[in-house]
Parts: structure tokens; sequence; C-alpha cells
């Protein structure tokens, strides 16, 4: 195995954009640099957070690759852009994307491997062959919830963890025991689990999982990064902290990825609001004012954390 997944806090990459509706490279080269300073282990890059369904295979592969340079070997980058229905069209995807240097793990979007609600067999399969294809590279699953959720199975993970190629997990289920049952299943393998979820994810990460992968990432990735810091040494600190962050998580249900725009203009990434997934008019003033609230409410809770 030639990548190993390095645990902590790993932002799901939003995507900035100009004015004509084309990717920002130097808002990416920015924000890239934002979250290294930030202190996150790595980044997954061409998400759904990035808008991957509403960017082109040449926008994928450049923002994968603008962030691959960016990055230059500090941090681990993993990328998805698995948005193809054909077989052909999904291996196109994999086999460009990871000729990008600096791109460790491939993430397949678990609906891609059953799309037609098949079963637990046809997406093994699917899996199977896309290992066997690529001989060479490490795959993540993200259990995407567009265009729908498909979670992977306890089953699934027990076949393809011990044999190293399967490195990563975006966990999406938001179930503390089914997260608890997949670690369970994983432990001693080279897969990391990463819960998205800002609720539950400090309690997984406590019962042994990876860290946290998700939205909020693109707000306050240094408060997870503490709370994930100072888990044994500071566990009732830690332990407010991680509810702090399930409260402000609640912001994602406004206007996203607007709001992290906004967000990122306001604490020093420049970047326009625009996005191609959400109307970027329902940032309205509601809206602003409470991003606004989350940034003042975030710094009180650093000052009193000293950082």
């Amino acid at each position: 195995m030639a990548f190993s997944i390095h645990p902590g806090v790993w932002p799901v990459m939003i995507t900035p954009f100009t004015e004509d509706n084309k990717p920002d490279f130097k808002a990416i080269e920015g924000l890239t640099n934002w979250y290294i300073e930030k202190g996150c282990s790595g980044i997954f890059a061409v998400c759904q957070s990035s808008e991957m369904a509403y960017l082109s295979e040449q926008e994928k592969l450049d923002i994968a690759r603008t962030v691959a340079e960016t990055v230059d070997g500090r941090i681990q980058v993993v990328a998805s852009g698995h948005t193809a229905d054909s077989k052909a069209d999904q291996y196109r995807e994999i086999e460009n994307m990871m000729k990008i240097p600096g791109i460790g793990a491939y993430v397949l979007v678990s609906n891609r491997l059953d799309q037609q609600h098949e079963g637990e067999e046809v997406f093994l399969r699917n899996a199977q062959e896309i290992f066997n294809r690529f001989p060479e590279i490490e795959f993540g699953i993200y259990e995407c919830p567009m265009p729908w959720k498909r979670l992977v199975s306890t089953e699934f993970l027990k076949k393809v963890a011990p044999d190293g190629r399967m490195v990563f997990l975006k966990d999406t289920c938001c179930d503390y025991e089914l997260v608890r049952e997949r670690l369970q299943a994983v432990e001693g393998t080279p897969l990391k689990i990463f819960n998205a979820n800002a609720q539950s994810w400090y309690d997984s990460y406590c019962h042994g999982s990876a860290g946290y992968n998700g939205v909020m990432a693109n707000f306050h990735p240094d408060l997870y990064k503490w709370a994930f810091d100072h888990k044994d040494s500071d566990p009732e600190k830690a332990r407010l902290v991680a509810h702090f962050l399930t409260a402000a998580a609640m912001i994602e249900m406004r206007a996203y990825p607007c709001s992290a725009k906004y967000y990122q203009n306001l604490v020093g990434i420049p970047m326009t609001t625009f996005s191609r997934s959400c109307d970027r008019t329902k940032l309205d003033k509601n809206a602003i004012g409470e991003v606004e609230s989350l940034i003042a409410l975030e710094n009180y809770v650093r000052k009193q954390l000293g950082i």
C-alpha cells in the first residue's frame, strides 16, 4: 500500500467561481493555503461541496491539479469527481484524475456503484471491477447524498478493508451505533473512517474514527482541530467545543455553499458568492447576519481556548 491516510480534520473543498461562472483559481489557491494554516491534515477536493456534478471533466481536473500543486506535499489530498453513469466514463474519470501528481487516493461515490438499486452483489462486483482495473490506485468511498444516498454495508467493509485497497470512507450515515459497528469491522486494517456529521463526529472519534470530514471545515477547521487534539488532555473542554460545533453546524442548512463563500470573504480569502448548485439570492440579510454572528461566536470560543 503506497498511501496511508493521516487522521485529523479534512475539509470538503468548496469551489470559488468568478462572476462570469468560471473556477477562480486564485481563490482556490488561497483557500487551499487557508486549510493548511488552520491545521487540516488533508483536503477532499472535487466533491459535492465542490459542486462536482456541475463541473466539466476538465474543470474537475484543473481544480484538483491546482489544489495538489498549491499543497506541494505539505498535507494530503484525495479527490473524487466520480459522477459519470457508464463504466467507460467512470474509468476515464478515475484514470485522468490519478495522473495528477499529489492526489493520493481516488474517492468513489457509493451511488455510482449501484445506480439501479440492485443490491449488495452488484455493488461489490462493480467496486471489485474498479479495484482490479486499477491495481496501482488506492481508493476511498463517499456516501454522497446526490443524486441519492447509498450507504455501504458493514459486510462490504469487512470484505474489502483487509486487502488495503480501500483507505478512506467518508461516512454520512449520521448514526452512532452504525458508525461504531463500522469501526469494529475495519479495526486493524488500512481503512480510515471519517465522519461527515458535525453532531456525531466527536463521539465517533472517541470510539476510534480518524476524524472529521465535513462541510463545517469550510468555516472553522481550527476548532475541530482543537477538539481533535485535546480529546485526551482536556476531555471536558473538548466535549464543550464539540457541542458548540454541533450548534454552529446549523448554518449548513442556510444557502450553502454560498454561505461558506461569504464567510471566506470575511476571514480573508476573497471570492464571489456565485454558485452553480445554489441560488445565491437565498443568501439574504438574515443568512448574512447568521454568518457574521457565527464568526463573532467562534472568535469568542477561540479566545477562551487561547488560539
